[in-house]
């Protein structure tokens, strides 16, 4: 980056702390260094214990002294790191001196953005930088740090040089047309073509596992009054986040509550009990209820199996998206005597209210088949499993991938028709998967990545 301004942020989590760290990152910072310290000149990556001073020379914290020269560092730049003790005045008062000396404050992500911008990463490290952040189980933190290594990547240069030797072979063939096809039979266009594609097909593969893992799902509970949704919750749960009692319409809002299943995290929203009412309160929660089913992923559709399918249940199967993936549950099972059980398919419908194709029977007071709906859920979502080599993937890098995907099959049923068409959608392909690593990015694209990131990031 080329006259980049110097840039300064508190790093650290807002709120008291035993250390606090303020960062830089700029051009020749020496010399703010010296001036910081009264006139010491940290060496490169040995840390110096000094008073980072005010404009009078007096003291406003002492603490460690951290010089990255460039390009050995995080962003490429010289950078600073000044670690004092962690109060929000403190740190304030010397991030305040930082800008005096002509630092300005970081935008969100912009560490980050500089360590893409002078290639210490690709966009796709980059992102996985607040992945790692935001990790919310440890297998999520794992996957993370793998993607920040550079597995993911290292992937979509394999599949994109493998691109960039077959597109040579079809565009050498264009100045020579009454030999074109001879030349790319004798090369293997073809197998290097089908190679490619199932090498893509296994990449998108893991990164929809990696995906699923990142997002998780969102699981909504949705029935009659006094079914209960809310003891389901709790249990799931393993705590008293909702309130139960034998009152219909207790749960007048939507009640929210993360778990994790396997390292997936799982969204779980319970819902107002969905029914006509004169209530104002209930009705806004209705309300809710209704946007929590177009955004869920599945929904937990509960039944009580003594009354089976009335009138309240028929209405809310109707309010229901169509497309939206169910699981019918016959809650209260100690009440009947019965056994937990899923049945799935002919052997579901034959029981089914909903029209699911997987009923599950379970008792949430007793927690009983909690382990059987688990497992259900993280089957619907497409989860099988961490193992070696997974790594965090997102919606966008999916995208791609089924972009590259679709060009791949276009080229594929194109063959040696039209050369020149053939060549069009091989670097299609590849403009899609350079996409991924930011070797072809649009500029709004890099900014809604990165104003994502936390400030100090």
């Amino acid at each position: 980056m080329q006259n980049s301004p110097t840039i300064a942020a508190i790093a650290t989590a807002p709120g008291r702390g035993g250390v606090g760290v303020v960062r830089l990152s700029g051009k020749n910072l020496l010399s703010l260094a010296q001036t910081l310290s009264g006139g010491k000149t940290p060496k490169p990556r040995i840390a110096l214990y000094t008073d980072f001073l005010n404009e009078q020379g007096q003291p406003i914290d002492n603490g460690l002294m951290l010089y990255f020269a460039a390009p050995a560092s995080f962003t490429g730049e010289d950078v600073i790191e000044l670690q004092g003790h962690g109060g929000p005045v403190v740190m304030n008062m010397l991030l305040q001196r930082c800008l005096a000396l002509g630092a300005r404050l970081a935008e969100p992500g912009e560490f980050t953005k500089r360590a893409f911008l002078n290639n210490k990463l690709d966009l796709a490290q980059a992102e996985s930088v607040v992945d790692l952040i935001d990790a919310s189980s440890q297998s999520a933190a794992r996957m993370a740090l793998r993607s920040l290594k550079g597995q993911f990547s290292d992937l979509i240069h394999e599949l994109v040089e493998q691109l960039i030797n077959l597109r040579m072979l079809v565009e050498a063939t264009l100045d020579f047309p009454e030999e074109e096809i001879d030349f790319l039979e004798a090369a293997d266009a073809r197998g290097k073509l089908v190679n490619v594609r199932k090498k893509l097909e296994a990449v998108l593969a893991q990164a929809t596992q990696g995906a699923i893992l990142r997002e998780g799902m969102n699981v909504v509970l949705v029935g009659a009054p006094n079914v209960g949704k809310s003891s389901l919750l709790n249990a799931l749960a393993g705590d008293e986040v909702a309130i139960v009692t034998d009152i219909a319409g207790t749960t007048r809002d939507t009640v929210r509550e993360q778990i994790t299943l396997d390292g997936v995290p799982v969204h779980i929203i319970d819902t107002a009990g969905l029914r006509d009412t004169d209530d104002v309160v209930e009705k806004i929660g209705i309300e809710r209820s209704h946007k929590a089913l177009q955004d869920a992923d599945v929904a937990l559709v509960l039944i009580d199996p003594r009354e089976g399918l009335n009138e309240k249940t028929r209405a809310i199967l109707e309010s229901i998206p169509v497309e939206l993936k169910k699981i019918e549950i016959h809650n209260k099972i100690d009440l009947l005597e019965g056994e937990p059980e899923v049945l799935r398919d002919e052997q579901a419908l034959a029981f089914s209210a909903s029209g699911a194709p997987v009923l599950i029977r379970l008792s949430a007071k007793k927690s009983l088949g909690l382990d059987l709906l688990k497992q259900e859920l993280l089957s619907r979502v497409g989860w099988q499993g961490e193992s070696e080599g997974l790594f965090l993937a997102r919606t966008r890098h999916l995208l791609a991938l089924q972009e590259a995907q679709t060009e791949l099959e276009n080229a594929a049923v194109n063959g040696y028709h039209n050369i020149e068409l053939l060549a069009e959608h091989l670097r299609l392909a590849q403009m899609a998967l350079n996409e991924i690593t930011g070797e072809f990015s649009a500029d709004d694209l890099l900014g809604v990545i990165f104003s994502r990131f936390c400030i100090g990031k």
